[in-house]
């Protein structure tokens, strides 16, 4: 275990899918939520809904290093799912991570400003330190969070980069989001702006309105955003 080492923390809300996590230690993550790939040492597991009765609050409560990973259909990781809304789904793409053991997370990882998310990415030395989802974060990934979900709300296709994922990227924390014609990039970091034709600097010390001004700017300079519907649904 290295300070640096990359975490990602994802979401259980059903029994049966922490069952299947304790019990043959895998866990599936929708493709179409990690484009990129996924790339990360290890994966925290936040258990909500019926998957945090046993511990009687929601929070990170596990963690596990990853061993193998993998593509298959929902029809094959969840063969007997039979209801409608399942067999919707039937032909979705997850990947499905693979760990040799679970382990505890002591203490939990708590949500007491009930922060919304589907995953953070982040460091270990984060990680094994938080007690609170809100410890998991960086000032860059705050700022690039905030934009996020503003960008969503208005159904605006965004990717979101940690400060987690600098090996992966060589950047710290930014959003990247599809338009009609190529990608716009914001960073937080000011020297990757500079550097990339299609992308341009998030300034913590600008208002908020201005930035969104960039942002429009840019976006229709590139023929505006795509607007597509978005699912966190797992």
């Amino acid at each position: 275990m290295y300070p640096d080492d990359r975490v990602l923390v994802g979401v259980i809300n059903r029994k049966k899918d922490l069952s299947i996590l304790l019990k043959q230690h895998w866990y599936r993550i929708p493709q179409a939520q990690m484009p990129d790939g996924i790339y990360t040492e290890y994966i925290g597991f936040f258990l909500s809904g019926s998957a945090s009765t046993r511990f009687g609050k929601s929070g990170v409560h596990y963690f596990a290093r990853q061993v193998g990973l993998e593509l298959a259909y929902r029809k094959d990781l969840l063969p007997n799912e039979t209801s409608k809304k399942a067999m919707r789904r039937a032909d979705d793409v997850y990947y499905q991570v693979k760990f040799a053991s679970i382990d505890g997370k002591v203490p939990p990882i708590t949500n007491p400003t009930k922060r919304r998310f589907a995953f953070i990415f982040t460091t270990w030395d984060r990680f094994v330190n938080a007690t609170e989802i809100a410890d998991l974060y960086s000032k860059g990934d705050y700022y690039v969070d905030r934009i996020y979900h503003a960008l969503r709300d208005k159904k605006i296709r965004v990717n979101r980069y940690w400060d987690g994922q600098r090996k992966q990227t060589g950047h710290g924390a930014a959003v990247r989001i599809i338009c009609e014609n190529g990608m716009l990039t914001g960073y937080t970091d000011a020297n990757k702006a500079k550097a990339d034709a299609d992308g341009f600097f998030l300034d913590p010390l600008v208002a908020d309105d201005r930035i969104f001004m960039e942002i429009r700017t840019q976006m229709a300079a590139r023929g505006g955003p795509v607007i597509l519907p978005l699912s966190t649904t797992f």
